[in-house]
Order: C-alpha cells, then sequence, then structure tokens
C-alpha cells in the first residue's frame, strides 16, 4: 500500500486515482478530433497502380556539429548551414499556397521553442494545418533518441515530454501514429517494445547493416512485424517495422534544396534546357526498381535530408510539377500514381492492403550492431565520451530518484521557498536532450559535448534549490544544503573545512556496513583530484535510507582515537566477507602478479577462475591494407585483434577494517583500480581510473578490461537492452541472416546499458556497468568492456574532428573513473541477483551535507519514508513526478522478464488505495504515454472512481509490464 501524503505542510486533501493505459496522456480537455486529420486526410490512391508516397520532410538534429541554440538561431553557419526557425517560418508558408502539400515534423524539443515566438494568429493558422492533416507530428519526442547508450527511463521521460506538449496544444489531431528513427545507428528491441506500448501504429527507420539490407532486397522483406518483447503476451509489443529505401534521403537526382546540387524541373517548353520528359523518366525507373524490393503496390520515398526546407518553395514549387507530369504519363499507359504522403498515410495502405500476416516476415532480434560497409561497424560510439555519458546517468538518476520525487514531496513549496525559486523543468528537458541520438552517443563536436553537459549542470542547480526547499519543508530545518557532486574523487569542501581536525579530514565516499571506518584516500584518487581537494581520509559508515524517503545523521569528532588504517603494500592471497554467521565472497589473488585469480560464491559454494587485466586495441589511422576506414566517434576499428597489455603485474596497497576490503592496484601511471568488498556485500565493486591516455607514440587507443574466466560460454554472451530485457549474442552470428564476419572484434561489440553476462549451466558472471558502454565476448568464457577512447582521426561520418578528449584541468588528456558490480550465481537465480542491482546502480541516493550539529534532544523528524510499506521486490516504481498543480504522474513496472525468476517472474498484484499520512508530504509515483490499442490489447479498463471497494484500486502486473496512472489532489 502507498502511503498518502499532503502537498503542503499541515494541508488535508483528497487522492482520486484514474488509470490512463500503459502510457496514455489525459485528453479530456482537448476538442473532438477533426474530421480531416490524421488518417482521414490521406490523399486518394488508385488501385491497381504503383502508389508512391512522397514524403515532405527535414532531420533536425537537436545538437551534433552546432549546439540545440545554435542550430535554432542558424547561427555558426562557417561550421553547418542550418537554421531550423526558418524552415518552420518556410513551410508553414508554402503549406499555406497548396492544400494538397504536406509535411511531417519530428523534433519537439525544435518545435516547442519556435512556438512559443509565434504571434496568435500564427499559431491559429497552424493549428488549422495540423487539424487538417496538411502538417503532422511523427515520433513526437523530445529528441530522436539514440538507441545503443539511452536507458529506458530516461527515454520514456523524454518522450512524455513532446508528446504532452503536442496533445496539449493541439489535441488529438497532434497525436503521432508512427514511430520515426531515420538517423539512429542501429536499433534496440525495448525501443520498439516502448513504442508498440506507447500506442503507435508503425514504426520506420533508416539505418540498418549493410548486408542485412542487401539480403532484405532480394527477399522483399524490408517491411516486417517485430515481436519486441519476448515476456508480453503478443501483440502487445509486435509493432509493423518498415526500412526506408534511401536511409531518409531523397532518391539520388531528385533532391531540390537550396543545399542541393540536382538541377530543378524546366518545363517550359520554349527553352533549350526543358527538361521535363528526361525527369519523368528518370523517376519513373526509379520507382519501379524500388518496387522490385517491397512487396506491395505502395512505395515511400523520403523527400529531404538533414536541415533541409529552409526555403521550402525550392523543394514544392518542384514536388509539385512532379507529381503533375507522372501523373500525366497515366494517360499514355503508366500505371505509376504520385502523391504527397506521410508515413501514416502510407501504413494506412500497407493496413488496407489486407495481407496476411505471414506476408510481413516477423523479428525477434535487434539491429545491432550496424555497419554500412565491411569494415565500418558502428559500435565505438557505445564508449565514446564516456564522462559525458556517466554524467547523462548520474544525471537521471538525481532527477529521477531526488527532484522529481521532492517536487511532488514538497508541493508549492518546493518550487518557491525559503531557498529561492526552484523547478525540475530545466533538468527534465536538459535530460529530454541529452538523449538525442548525436549527444549521449559521443558522436557530437567537442563544443557540442561541451554545451550539452552545460545544461545538465543547470539542471542540477535548479533542482538543488527545489530539494532544498523540500527538505526545509519536510525537516523543520532552514539550515543551507551542500551538495558535493565530486564525491567520486573524495571531493567536499564543506567536510573539508576547519571544522574538522586537520589531522582527520574526513569526506564520504560511499555509505555500507555496520560500523563507522576512517580509511585513507588512495594515491591515485590524490593524482585524479589534482587541486580541487586536499582530504587525506574517507569515513565510511552504514546508512539505511527508507524508500522514497531520507535520513539524517549527524558526524563530529569526539577525540582522536586510533589512527586510520593504513594501507600495507603487498596482495593478500584472499579477501573475503561476511556478517556473523553469514560468508558472502571471496576474491583470490595471484601472488606474484597482484591480480585476481578467483571469484567465489560462499553461500552457493561456487568458485570460476576469473583472471582481469587491462588492455588496449591500437585505433586504426586508415593505412590498414583491408580498408582505409579509421576508427573514430561513430566507428570502432582496431588495426588487428591483438591487444596491447598495459601491464602483466600490478603494484598493490591493501586496506582491511570491518567495514571494507580493497586491494588498490596500479597497472601504469594511467590506469589504476581498486578491488573493494564491502562487509554486507554480495558483489564484488571494482572502481577503475582511466587517463590521460598517452598519445606520444601516435596510436589512437580503444582501452577495454577484459575478464577471462573458466566460464564454458560456447561463443554465447547477453546484454540487456536500454536497461530493460536482456539478449543473446552468438560471436560471429545474426539470428535473421547469414553473416559474412569482416572485423572480428568490433563486428562482435554490442551495446552494454546496464548489465552483460556469461553462462554455462553451472554459473554465471555478471558484470553491471555503472554508465553505456561496449563490450564482447571475443573468446570463449572471456567478457571484455571498454572503458575509454582516445582517437586521433576522424572517421568520416560527419562529425569532423577526433575523439581526442581533454579539459582545462586535464590538458593532457580526460581522465575518467567508473565502477564495474560483479555477482557470480547460478544461472536460475541471477537475474534475483542482477534486477535490482542494476536499477540501483541507475537510481542512487544523493547525498547533501549541512554544518553544524543536531542538538542532542531535537525534536526535528530524522526519518521520512514516502511508502507505507515496501513494493513487492518484482515491482518497480518508475516514475513520481507533478503533472499539474493537482495533478501527480505514477508509473509501476513489473522489473523481471518472464524467463527470469520463477520466484518473481510471475503476475503481481499491487493495492494502490491510500490512506491518509501526517502533513509535510504528497504521494508519488510514475511513466510514460500510450495511444493506439495498447489498452485495448491488455483487455484492461479505466479504474472507476472508488465507493469503498478496495478492489478498485488493485493493479496486477505482467512480466515487464509498464503501468501508467494520475493522482487527483483537490484541497478541502
Amino acid at each position: 500500500m502507498f502511503s498518502k501524503m499532503a502537498t503542503t505542510v499541515h494541508t488535508p486533501f483528497v487522492l482520486l486515482l484514474f488509470q490512463i493505459g500503459v502510457f496514455s496522456l489525459p485528453v479530456s480537455q482537448t476538442p473532438q478530433e477533426s474530421p480531416t486529420c490524421g488518417y482521414k486526410s490521406c490523399h486518394a490512391i488508385k488501385p491497381g497502380m504503383l502508389n508512391v508516397h512522397l514524403v515532405p520532410h527535414t532531420h533536425d538534429d537537436v545538437g551534433w556539429l552546432k549546439t540545440v541554440d545554435q542550430y535554432f538561431y542558424g547561427a555558426r553557419n562557417d561550421i553547418q548551414h542550418a537554421g531550423v526557425q526558418y524552415i518552420l517560418d518556410s513551410v508553414v508558408d508554402q503549406l499555406l499556397k497548396n492544400p494538397d502539400r504536406r509535411f511531417i515534423y519530428v523534433e519537439t524539443a525544435f518545435f516547442y521553442r519556435w512556438w512559443k515566438r509565434q504571434s496568435g494568429d500564427m499559431q491559429d493558422t497552424v493549428k488549422q494545418l495540423v487539424d487538417e492533416g496538411r502538417l503532422e507530428f511523427v515520433n513526437g519526442g523530445w529528441c530522436m533518441s539514440d538507441e545503443a547508450t539511452t536507458h529506458y527511463s530516461a527515454v520514456v521521460d523524454q518522450m512524455t515530454i513532446g508528446l504532452r506538449f503536442l496533445n496539449d496544444t493541439f489535441g488529438p489531431c497532434g497525436r503521432p501514429r508512427v514511430a520515426w528513427h531515420i538517423d539512429p545507428f542501429g536499433h534496440a528491441r525495448e525501443h520498439a517494445s516502448v513504442f508498440a506500448q506507447m500506442g503507435y501504429d508503425g514504426f520506420f527507420f533508416g539505418r540498418l547493416d549493410y548486408q542485412d539490407r542487401s539480403r532484405r532486397k532480394a527477399s522483399r522483406e524490408q517491411e516486417m512485424v517485430w515481436r519486441a518483447s519476448e515476456s508480453l503476451v503478443p501483440p502487445v509489443a509486435d509493432l509493423f517495422t518498415g526500412i526506408l529505401p534511401n536511409g531518409y534521403n531523397p532518391p539520388e537526382g531528385f533532391c531540390w534544396d537550396q543545399l542541393c546540387d540536382d538541377p530543378p524541373i524546366r518545363d517550359d517548353p520554349d527553352l533549350e534546357d526543358y527538361n521535363v520528359e528526361d525527369v519523368v523518366s528518370k523517376f519513373l525507373t526509379v520507382a519501379q526498381e524500388q518496387a522490385k524490393v517491397y512487396k506491395t503496390n505502395h512505395i515511400i520515398m523520403t523527400m529531404g535530408s538533414d536541415f533541409q526546407y529552409e526555403n521550402a518553395n525550392l523543394w514544392y514549387k518542384n514536388l509539385d510539377k512532379l507529381i503533375r507530369y507522372v501523373n500525366q504519363k497515366q494517360v499514355n499507359g503508366s500505371n505509376i500514381h504520385v502523391l504527397y504522403s506521410t508515413p501514416s498515410c502510407y501504413l494506412q495502405e500497407l493496413h488496407r492492403a489486407n495481407l496476411s500476416c505471414p506476408y510481413f516476415p516477423m523479428r525477434i532480434d535487434d539491429f545491432f550492431p550496424y555497419a554500412d560497409a565491411a569494415h565500418d561497424f558502428w559500435t565505438g560510439y557505445f564508449t565514446s565520451r564516456p564522462a559525458l555519458k556517466r554524467y547523462e546517468r548520474i544525471s537521471n538518476s538525481y532527477l529521477q530518484v531526488i527532484c522529481n520525487q521532492m517536487e511532488v514531496l514538497g508541493g508549492p513549496t518546493s518550487r518557491n521557498g525559503s531557498f529561492g525559486v526552484g523547478n525540475s523543468d530545466t533538468m527534465k528537458k536538459a535530460m529530454a536532450v541529452a538523449q538525442h541520438h548525436d549527444a549521449v552517443s559521443g558522436t557530437e563536436k567537442q563544443h557540442v559535448a561541451d554545451d550539452y553537459a552545460r545544461r545538465l549542470a543547470n539542471g542540477w542547480t535548479q533542482c538543488q534549490v527545489l530539494v532544498s526547499n523540500t527538505l526545509a519543508a519536510l525537516s523543520g530545518s532552514s539550515a543551507p544544503r551542500v551538495y558535493c557532486e565530486h564525491l567520486n574523487i573524495s571531493v567536499c569542501p564543506l567536510t573539508e573545512s576547519s571544522t574538522f581536525d586537520p589531522e582527520v579530514m574526513w569526506v564520504f565516499r560511499r555509505l555500507c556496513s555496520t560500523s563507522l571506518q576512517v580509511v585513507p584516500v588512495s594515491q591515485a584518487t590524490v593524482v585524479v583530484r589534482r587541486d580541487r581537494g586536499y582530504a587525506v581520509n574517507e569515513l565510511l559508515f552504514q546508512v539505511r535510507a527508507p524508500p522514497m524517503g531520507y535520513s539524517t545523521y549527524s558526524v563530529s569528532l569526539l577525540q582522536k582515537g586510533p589512527p586510520p588504517a593504513s594501507p600495507f603494500p603487498r596482495a593478500p592471497k584472499d579477501i573475503q566477507n561476511k556478517v556473523r554467521a553469514w560468508r558472502f565472497l571471496k576474491v583470490t589473488f595471484d601472488p606474484e602478479t597482484g591480480l585476481l585469480s578467483s571469484l567465489s560464491n560462499l553461500e552457493t559454494q561456487q568458485t570460476v577462475r576469473l583472471s582481469q587485466n587491462f588492455y588496449w586495441y591500437n585505433a586504426s589511422d586508415g593505412n590498414n591494407k583491408d580498408s582505409k576506414q579509421m576508427s573514430g566517434a561513430y566507428i570502432f576499428r582496431p588495426n588487428s585483434s591483438t591487444t596491447f597489455i598495459i601491464s602483466k603485474t600490478a603494484k598493490i596497497e591493501t586496506v582491511q577494517n570491518s567495514v571494507v576490503q580493497e586491494v588498490r592496484q596500479w597497472f601504469s601511471p594511467w590506469v589504476s583500480q581498486v578491488v573493494r568488498l564491502y562487509a554486507d556485500s554480495r558483489v564484488l565493486e571494482l572502481e577503475w581510473t582511466v587517463g590521460p591516455v598517452p598519445i606520444g607514440d601516435n596510436m589512437g587507443k580503444e582501452v577495454i578490461t577484459r575478464f577471462d574466466t573458466s566460464i564454458n560460454s560456447s561463443g554465447i554472451f547477453y546484454t540487456d537492452s536500454n536497461g530493460r530485457e536482456v539478449l543473446q549474442r552468438r560471436k560471429d552470428y545474426r539470428p535473421t541472416w547469414t553473416l559474412t564476419q569482416t572485423e572480428p572484434v568490433a563486428g562482435n561489440y554490442y551495446p552494454i546499458n546496464s548489465r552483460a553476462y556469461i553462462k554455462d549451466e553451472k554459473d554465471q558472471l555478471t558484470v553491471v556497468t555503472d554508465r553505456s558502454q561496449g563490450g564482447g565476448s571475443i573468446q570463449d568464457g572471456s567478457l571484455e568492456i571498454m572503458l575509454h577512447r582516445r582517437l586521433l582521426h576522424d572517421d568520416v561520418r560527419g562529425v569532423g574532428e577526433p575523439l581526442n578528449e581533454a579539459s582545462d584541468l586535464y590538458p593532457e588528456g580526460l581522465v575518467v573513473r567508473g565502477r564495474l558490480l560483479l555477482s557470480l550465481n547460478p544461472p536460475a537465480v541471477a537475474a534475483n541477483t542482477h534486477r535490482p542491482l542494476a536499477q540501483e546502480v541507475v537510481l542512487q541516493p544523493l547525498i547533501t551535507f549541512t554544518e553544524g550539529l543536531l542538538p542532542p534532544n531535537t525534536s526535528l523528524p530524522l526519518d521520512f519514508s514516502g511508502l507505507q510499506t515496501a513494493l513487492p521486490p518484482a515491482v518497480h516504481l518508475l516514475t513520481v513526478s507533478q503533472w499539474d498543480p493537482d495533478l501527480v504522474l505514477l508509473r509501476l513496472e513489473h522489473q523481471y522478464e518472464a524467463r527470469d525468476s520463477k520466484e518473481h517472474s510471475q503476475p503481481v498484484t499491487v493495492n494502490l488505495q491510500v490512506s491518509p499520512l501526517p502533513s509535510t508530504f504528497i504521494l508519488l509515483t510514475g511513466l510514460s504515454p500510450s495511444y493506439r490499442c495498447a489498452v485495448c490489447l491488455s483487455g484492461e479498463k479505466p479504474l472507476p472512481k472508488t465507493k469503498g471497494d478496495p478492489s478498485v484500486w488493485e493493479v496486477t502486473l505482467k512480466p515487464m509490464e509498464i503501468r501508467t496512472f494520475l493522482l487527483r489532489v483537490r484541497l478541502r
């Protein structure tokens, strides 16, 4: 049962619950759908003819070579000529001139900016265009998100922001009916599952592996049904999926943008360069050739590309002529009919063809990795810009766990309280922009990556004010809150101040264990932080924060006491942990090398040989004999399959006490690691530090860590898809087509968003990551993860600069620190550990500090929880977010797959009925939006308003199911 909390202190309220489907948005305030928008707005086709659907569109990256602002305003055209505001101005003007014309728009972040700057008359004009289906929104998210390096919770959020704006502004006519991911570099099954559950009728994309496309063309299988979940009962996660014929560009010779060189249609017969017959003849040939690789008498052509239609008159004048002159050929026996269309209108005609399901093949895997040529695998961006990837991940955690929840708990006080005006919107929009396929992917120019980070930092600042306001209201303490954002390198100015004894400089690193201990800061940390801090010791003690709440602790130096544990410079034979009679893990080391040698789960009596080290691949500089392709931001291409070991031995320093056992390893001046085992933990933590990656030898380096084990994995390993369902990967193999492997390393790399594992019948070794990374199992029993990349060449995919990161603090090259968590379990129960562990890493708590001590007999509340009772282990509170002043968005998910766990992979019923709590807080919960038949397909109906019958509040979640609700708060 969830607790009920008030939005303001001492304010009673009534809480009403409405179910809004899997992802659906409320539309009760919007007018009835216009009779001409949506599918009703589609132009008539001609049965028996080849119908060519022309789709005018622009693809507007929300940052790439220029920042978001620069793209919108058209600044820095010396980098790239692009101005989104002018595109929208021009398109609207041209749509008004001919009611037959159509246009689709995708990136809501840009449209939202443009819309706010329009007059009321212009807004009314645009609404009319939308109501008539002449301007149609597709996809509808704040951006077109990356599919490899994004976490599903952040993807759902960015979709929600965009879709909500479209719904609030245009009502049902603004609702996208198709998902449109024309530019991402490979496609994740979880994205398709989310789109299906959100109610989209279809999904179109442009990029897939060149070998896969070739086979699909030959067999006319470029359109399919994607079964995007092995847990959700079909057809809940089934989605029609189409592969566009030219990526997302026009057919060759038919680009009429100001950025293009193709000749316009010259239709004055008195002129010497009249070319109508040539253009029409060429178009008929192109259409007929394209029809050969699709199954129906309908084909689609994307008429537009990156940042096109800034002068829309060029496009539309020529498209008008093309349609007119091609269709005139029908009187001479041509069977080709051309029309302005949209992806949804094209999809409608495929549906009307009434083809049996086997007519379109079924797809059950994903579209990774993506290659556009034999040696050109786009698997480098799985790891590119690892620091930005980590910053995006912890920003998502801060938004979900702290900012959103505190805004709900504090109500209006959170946004305007004793510490000023704060909000969650800045962080929500910054996080939404960061999901773009050239943002968290790491495939942007450096100055753009800096801009993404700046936006996230601004979001943190606004959220910190909000959190301070809420904590002040909830705790009754108005002491200023201090947010230490560099705890991973033991930097916190408040705890390093003169308040503490200068010989015992304490900072918080990780909250753990059952007793308080002081340990010395490692030398690696001292080197990494440079002049940003001077703490010499770290304070460790256990914290048990209640769910959706907080705990308060006071730390003071009562006496100097015993000195901190002193490190000793030798490798231990082993380290192991236990609490009372319970023994958990044992880790052994090779005494000669100082490296890991085995891992044991003492509870299950499992032991595997486990060696780990750090290596690097020599990045191709384009002089390889097989290809001139270079490694870059997108593409991972080592010169060979050979790895270069950084060191065969590690220098060792060991720290052991009742809280933690640490083996600190130094492999080189630029690679170190802490092997860390907490007293009560069932996982082994490896904290790695890599950088500055040396390039004095003129070699770009792709740095990995590799785990070699005794597990008989038979060429198979497993990775998650955007943090949710897990897919099997087999070396040199693709489930739906016969692979000719040309890159034995890069061609076997896959995105790891939160976890990967190898297993045999007895043992499963799982590695949980703290950010998105690339990895593979190149040898049986081996699992490698790429940690850092520093390259000297551009890979000629548009970004135009090498991935060679530095900063003011690290001018000689970026230093990156991260964590990997290892668990060893029997395969049948491994998910019981790695699923909640992955969620725990993604959604971490926040530590805040205040100066001064609590009074001995304080009446201030030291603990608070927003939940009366804990949720069942299989149920995860995905989102809690303020929707409107009196509405809270609640999303619950079943976090286990159907095959995961005998114990947890069962339907779970949760009672949502709430009861009053003391004032100060409000209930929180949440997820995203749904349309199509997501509710119909699952047989669900909206929950009725309660009449005292507790059964109406019961919600049953099946494996991998997400349910969304709105909570309405009414003041008495």
